[in-house]
C-alpha cells in the first residue's frame, strides 16, 4: 500500500478519533451518533474535532476511506501468494467473512453494509467513497481470480469481471440478510454458491 508517513501526535489523535468512532458507529449507525459521544470516548476535546474535520460529513468520508484502506490491506495480505493455491486463499477470505459477519461481536461487522443504505441518501461524498472503495475490493478479488485462471484453478471461460462482481454483490446481500435473520444461513448459501460458480465443488 506504499510507505506510511512518520506518525505524529496530530495523526495519532486523528486516527484515535476514527478508530473510536468506527466501533461506536458499527453499533449505532452514523446519524444516531453525536460528536460528543465519539470525542468523549476517544478522550479528545470537542474543540479539537474541527482541527481534523470541517464537518461531520467530512469526518464520515474520512472514516470510510480509512476503513477501506485497512480492509484492502487485510484483503491483499490474505490473497498474496504464500505458496498455496489462489482458490484456497480466496475461500479462506470468504470463510473469514462468513465467520466474522455471523459472530456476535459488533466490532467485527462490516461498515460497508452498516452505512450503505443510511448515508448514500445523506451525502454524495460518502456515496462516492463507498462506490470507489467497493470497486477497489472487487478489483483485488478480480486479480486473484485472473491469476487462478492462468494457473488452471478456475474455468478458463469465466467472465472474470462479471463473475467477481456477482460474487461480491451476493456476499454483501447475504451479510445484510444475516443482520435481519440473525443466522448464518444466508452467508453459508453465499459460500456454497461461490464454490459452484467457480467450479470448486
Amino acid at each position: 500500500m506504499g510507505n506510511k508517513l512518520p506518525t505524529t501526535k496530530s495523526s495519532d489523535t486523528r486516527q484515535q478519533i476514527l478508530d473510536t468512532a468506527k466501533d461506536i458507529i458499527l453499533g449505532k449507525g452514523f446519524a444516531a451518533v453525536g460528536l460528543n459521544e465519539i470525542l468523549s470516548a476517544a478522550g479528545v476535546p470537542k474543540g479539537s474535532f474541527y482541527h481534523y474535520f470541517k464537518s461531520k460529513e467530512q469526518f464520515g468520508d474520512a472514516l470510510l476511506e480509512n476503513y477501506f484502506d485497512d480492509y484492502l490491506q487485510m484483503l491483499e495480505h490474505l490473497l498474496k501468494d504464500d505458496g498455496s493455491s489462489n482458490s484456497s486463499r480466496l475461500l479462506k477470505f470468504f470463510q473469514s467473512w462468513l465467520d466474522s459477519q455471523s459472530s456476535d461481536a459488533t466490532t467485527d461487522k462490516c461498515l460497508i453494509v452498516k452505512l450503505s443504505a443510511e448515508v448514500t441518501d445523506l451525502s454524495e461524498a460518502m456515496r462516492i467513497t463507498l462506490k470507489n472503495g467497493t470497486d477497489r475490493v472487487i478489483a483485488c478479488l478480480t486479480n486473484c481470480l485472473e491469476e487462478g485462471i492462468r494457473k488452471g484453478e478456475f474455468p478458463a471461460n469465466l467472465d472474470v469481471s462479471n463473475v467477481t462482481a456477482e460474487i461480491y454483490y451476493m456476499w454483501i446481500g447475504a451479510t445484510l440478510l444475516t443482520k435481519v435473520n440473525r443466522t448464518r444461513a444466508a452467508l453459508e448459501c453465499a459460500m456454497n454458491a461461490t464454490k459452484i460458480r467457480l467450479a470448486l465443488n
